[in-house]
């Protein structure tokens, strides 16, 4: 299975809040004997970026083994219009709204997820607070409930943003647009200026936005070229409203709602999930985005309330999203997440 196989079925739908969101159902050339799967992207970025030239991608890998294939576009996508958010807002809102389209269309009795980031995030988050019980298994990568941030991230979380969000509502990784205003262009130099290991500004902006590191997001070694020069066009704006929610949850040491409302917990790791999903948790060991302790943090909490059930995997030689990138990820990485889909 290659991406030119894929034939793309999309699905327009709204979350619970009334926002537009898109699912797209991926067909191979043959029809599924497997459940569906839900493909949930990370920060700033989009559904496609599970599917990058140059590699054997995760949709290939699924498709020949036979899953329903679906991408998700929640509303901090690339592919759709900008919106403020928070973690709580996708939580509530759109997850619970893409698990029940999906369950619907298919007519199973649950669907299985691969989160990346805060995609992973707010997929846990629905799932402790009871809000997909349809969802059977999450393989969640990067971070899921407790989010351990390099020194130099926390430094950016907690001074930088104070200067940058005064009468900015998004920080925009996109390069491709140019800056705006001088304040823009001189962020965009310094940036430039500090990231000499690459000349892709994207995954300059990116490293300075997402992470902490020479790149901050991937191992330059693990990426073909033509992945890396296409991640110029994949990432875009990020609103500082979720950086706030970022700030608080760094201070509390695990996820936490910006304003507990409804079924929403304060605290997101604080009780015991109200959820039965299977989670498989992964993270790369260089992980400069969210550090491995994140995912170790978060075992813990699920295996002390459920011991037994969940899994952990920290991928040697990875570090943040070139788990999904990776030009070998298909022979290290693809395996290990479908043993844990068929389990």
């Amino acid at each position: 299975m290659t991406r030119a196989d894929h034939r793309d079925e999309p699905h327009f739908l709204r979350a619970d809040d009334g926002t537009p969101l898109t699912l797209i159902r991926v067909r191979g050339g043959r029809e599924p004997t497997r459940g569906p799967v839900i493909l949930i992207h990370g920060v700033g970025m989009r559904a496609e970026s599970f599917r990058p030239p140059g590699i054997r991608s995760l949709v290939d890998v699924l498709l020949d083994e036979g899953w329903d294939v679906w991408l998700f576009n929640w509303r901090g996508s690339i592919d759709l219009d900008p919106v403020p958010w928070t973690l709580d807002d996708v939580a509530l809102n759109d997850h619970p709204a893409a698990v029940r389209h999906v369950l619907g269309i298919t007519g199973a009795s649950a669907v299985k997820v691969v989160a990346h980031c805060q995609g992973s995030t707010t997929m846990s988050m629905s799932a402790v607070a009871g809000l997909v019980p349809g969802v059977a298994t999450i393989v969640s990568n990067g971070v899921s409930l407790h989010p351990h941030m390099p020194v130099v991230s926390r430094v950016k979380l907690h001074v930088l943003r104070q200067l940058v969000r005064a009468g900015e509502p998004y920080l925009d990784v996109a390069w491709r647009d140019g800056p705006e205003t001088a304040r823009h262009a001189l962020t965009r130099m310094a940036i430039r200026t500090w990231h000499v290991e690459c000349g892709n500004p994207t995954c300059n902006m990116a490293s300075f936005a997402l992470g902490a590191g020479h790149p901050a997001l991937w191992l330059h070694s693990n990426l073909a070229r033509v992945t890396h020069d296409w991640l110029r066009y994949e990432f875009g704006k990020i609103p500082l409203s979720f950086y706030a929610q970022l700030a608080a949850s760094d201070r509390a040491g695990q996820i936490v709602a910006i304003r507990a409302r409804g079924p929403l917990p304060g605290r997101y790791a604080e009780a015991p999930p109200k959820s039965t999903a299977r989670f498989a948790l992964f993270t790369g060991a260089q992980n400069r985005s969210f550090l491995p302790s994140s995912q170790k943090e978060t075992f813990a909490f699920l295996r002390r309330h459920q011991p037994g059930r969940h899994s952990l995997h920290v991928l040697a030689g990875y570090g943040h999203t070139d788990v999904f990138l990776g030009r070998r990820a298909h022979h290290e990485v693809f395996p290990k997440m479908l043993t844990e889909l068929r389990r």
